[in-house]
């Protein structure tokens, strides 16, 4: 694997296949053995082990079947040699759905390191995209 920006955009498609294919050790594949992962409830997951720990039984249940769609890459930067970050965005389509749901769409922030001869996520922040309205909205329904 190569030190440059076009690999790094190939790693949330790698993830997004694991996904698809509900097996958490492809899914983190891609990830350091310390990764940290926030995922978009805001838990914090510390380790792949853990993150693989937390996301079989997942994918085994809830989320089996579902599946990650029009997966983007608006950015990947080298920050300095050895050091770089990834903004992907992508859409969760739930099993016997054919629609897209605006309220699933993702985005995370990779943040890679360059060790083991390859590219490895240190840390991932997933967020739900949602518009200024609909947090409105929310807000004034919480009271």
């Amino acid at each position: 694997m190569e030190q440059s920006a076009e690999a790094l955009s190939t790693i949330p498609a790698r993830m997004n296949e694991g996904w698809n294919n509900g097996d958490a050790a492809a899914f983190t594949a891609d990830f350091a053995d310390d990764i940290v992962l926030v995922d978009f409830e805001g838990t914090v997951h510390h380790g792949r082990a853990a993150v693989v720990a937390f996301n079989q039984p997942v994918f085994d249940t809830v989320l089996k079947g579902s599946r990650m769609v029009r997966s983007e890459v608006p950015f990947t930067r080298i920050v300095r040699p050895g050091e770089a970050v990834v903004h992907h965005r992508v859409t969760l389509v739930m099993p016997g759905e054919d629609e897209q749901r605006s309220s699933r769409r993702f985005m995370q922030l990779l943040v890679l390191v360059w060790q083991n001869d390859r590219w490895e996520v240190v840390t991932l922040q997933n967020a739900r995209l949602i518009p200024l309205e609909t947090a409105m909205a929310l807000d004034s329904a919480a009271g």
